[in-house]
């Protein structure tokens, strides 16, 4: 007879809970330090007017597909709009990231070609990679002389295409991938680079378009996805590139051409989140000096963390249960951080994933810092 699934499920269940890794739905509560909203744009009056106008004018929802009839003319604007901002020939529109970064592998990578991608990358790439139908390879997080090797090893065996797959900004560490190498190892072989710029869009370089562009990279040389529900303070994702790529998605692509439509209300509070990111570049500024100050305030305390400073800050401990202890310890104190395990990171790495955002004020990351220092202290490990 075969398992009953009730049965299955319950004991899955329970070996989650006595491994401290059930997951609990909880509302936000306190002083944000755990959402990815790092400039505050969801909040933000223009955008809120924008899609209210929207509403109005257009409805709750496209009602197909954009290939049906959900295709609206925000949608067209804000893709143009986009692709200038990020310096692409062309950009498109989908309702989440995850169907992006599906998207993108799933359609372009083909029987015989090879994915590498890092080992530490969001699990929407690594689902992406495996329903593609190329061979995957992992390769240490941010190890270009590894990666360099690894494909020089394929190029000596019968493969077709080959993919380079990275975040820019990595989600969980808040460290950089190294896409300067990884454009030349792509310039020197004839490989696509394809970049995950979710935690980097709207932040980084000069536009705030991207590491891309922060780092002077040729855009169109590459495919990046570009999360929209995060510093852009709204919901969905572009993929930005040269404009066959953006052609080839909109005739193959199935995660858009068998979903139904974001409503153009969307796109219209996107168009107006392009616009302040444009014109108040200060927002930016305002971010680096959250970022240095936290850290500042921490290191007064004797608390130095081993990782690069940006809007991420990880603070590894290990044990699931001391993680969970620690934001509990947070949360009491009105700080909304939560604790991160398995499988969002590799086991033995449970965190807290501090969030930091240009709404956070001197006196607020000074409580904070205090207040870590505190749990440091009660409930991790002795402070100096």
């Amino acid at each position: 007879m075969p398992d009953r699934l009730d049965a299955r499920v319950r004991a899955t269940l329970a070996s989650i809970r006595d491994a401290s890794l059930e997951r609990v739905l909880r509302p936000p509560s306190g002083v944000d330090l755990s959402s990815n909203d790092y400039l505050q744009l969801s909040t933000d009056p223009r955008l809120k007017e924008a899609m209210a106008e929207a509403v109005l004018r257009d409805g709750v929802g496209s009602t197909g597909s954009r290939l049906l009839r959900g295709h609206h003319a925000a949608f067209a604007d804000v893709e143009r709009q986009f692709a200038a901002f990020k310096g692409t020939e062309r950009a498109l529109y989908f309702s989440s990231g995850y169907l992006a970064n599906l998207a993108v592998l799933t359609t372009f990578a083909e029987e015989g070609d090879v994915v590498f991608s890092d080992e530490r990358n969001h699990a929407s790439l690594i689902d992406a990679c495996r329903l593609s139908r190329a061979q995957r390879v992992v390769f240490p997080h941010a190890d270009p002389e590894t990666l360099a090797e690894k494909v020089r090893l394929k190029a000596d065996t019968t493969y077709g295409h080959v993919f380079i797959v990275t975040e820019s900004l990595f989600s969980m560490d808040g460290d950089v991938a190294p896409l300067r190498r990884y454009a030349e190892i792509c310039s020197r072989t004839g490989a696509t680079l394809v970049v995950d710029e979710a935690h980097a869009v709207g932040i980084c370089g000069e536009r705030g378009s991207g590491l891309i562009e922060q780092l002077g990279l040729d855009p169109n040389a590459c495919l990046s996805i570009n999360t929209a529900g995060k510093a852009l303070g709204v919901a969905g994702a572009f993929v930005a590139g040269p404009a066959w790529a953006i052609e080839f998605l909109i005739q193959r692509a199935r995660p858009f051409i068998f979903s139904t439509a974001p409503p153009p209300a969307v796109a219209a509070a996107l168009t107006a989140s392009l616009d302040v990111i444009r014109t108040e570049p200060e927002r930016r500024a305002r971010l680096a000096s959250r970022v240095a100050l936290l850290h500042d305030a921490l290191e007064r305390h004797g608390l130095v963390f081993p990782c690069q400073r940006s809007h991420i800050l990880p603070i590894l401990l290990g044990d699931n249960s001391r993680a969970l202890a620690a934001a509990d310890a947070l949360q009491a104190d009105g700080f909304d951080v939560r604790a991160v395990r398995p499988p969002s990171v590799p086991e033995g790495t449970a965190r807290l994933r501090i969030s930091i955002n240009v709404g956070l004020d001197d006196e607020t990351i000074d409580r904070f810092a205090a207040a870590l220092v505190d749990v440091f202290k009660k409930i991790l490990l002795p402070v100096g």
